[in-house]
């Protein structure tokens, strides 16, 4: 059984300066079994963000970017600076609560599956209220992670979860081109055609409204059909 000694944890970031000390308090609070680094990515903020991040440099690893990007730019931005055995994901807002990673990496740890997936459907049903806010997102999610599941021939309950954690191996092997929020059916497209097998694990999750920063929209919906179908088609 291979051994992992760190873990990489890559936080996008925008316009997050609410929450951001916050849920680096939370990421902080979790005792992981093995070394973890946080690496920040800032896809140029316009609230402020970014001098809370100048605070935060000698702590945590920043990185800036120059103009926005789009969160599938920052994530592949913190790929390259991770240096971990092990790499997650984790939102700048409090919708993710990060000790259920633990849930996550003991899959890895324990020689089960190199691909883990934080599923917030697991155990859930359309009138789950204490998990979505909104009913569309619920369908939307819902319809994706079916797709997936039918164009993929694998079981995928929630493909557009945040928390996604993999070893450094399978990410060496995927060559990833999105920019925005085409990443979550790319990623989750190129580990199956890869042949590896995602492992899902029930997850908390507190959703947050358009009023309180929530981003995606049913357009960026309808952009990961398109993407499950494309990354079906080409590599």
């Amino acid at each position: 059984m291979k051994e992992y000694k760190k873990i990489s944890i890559i936080i996008p970031v925008y316009n997050e300066l609410t929450t951001l000390n916050k849920i680096l308090d939370k990421v902080e609070s979790v005792k992981f079994p093995i070394s973890k680094e946080l690496i920040l990515v800032d896809d140029f903020s316009t609230d402020g963000t970014r001098d809370l991040l100048k605070k935060l440099e000698e702590k945590y690893k920043v990185v800036y970017h120059e103009k926005n990007k789009g969160k599938g730019a920052a994530l592949r931005t913190g790929f390259r600076f991770a240096t971990g055995d092990i790499i997650t994901i984790q939102d700048a807002d409090m919708e993710y609560d990060p000790q259920e990673f633990l849930k996550l990496i003991k899959l890895i740890l324990d020689g089960e599956t190199q691909v883990v997936y934080g599923s917030r459907f697991i155990g859930t049903t359309f009138f789950s209220k204490d998990k979505w806010f909104l009913p569309s997102h619920y369908l939307g999610n819902k319809a994706l992670s079916l797709t997936t599941s039918i164009l993929y021939f694998r079981k995928i309950t929630d493909m557009e979860t945040c928390y996604k954690m993999f070893t450094r191996e399978v990410l060496s092997k995927l060559k990833l081109r999105s920019k925005r929020f085409d990443f979550e059916p790319e990623i989750t497209a190129k580990i199956i055609k890869k042949g590896y097998k995602i492992k899902e694990v029930p997850i908390k999750y507190y959703p947050r409204s358009f009023k309180h920063g929530k981003k995606i929209t049913w357009r960026d919906g309808i952009k990961a059909l398109y993407y499950l179908l494309k990354y079906r088609l080409i590599n």
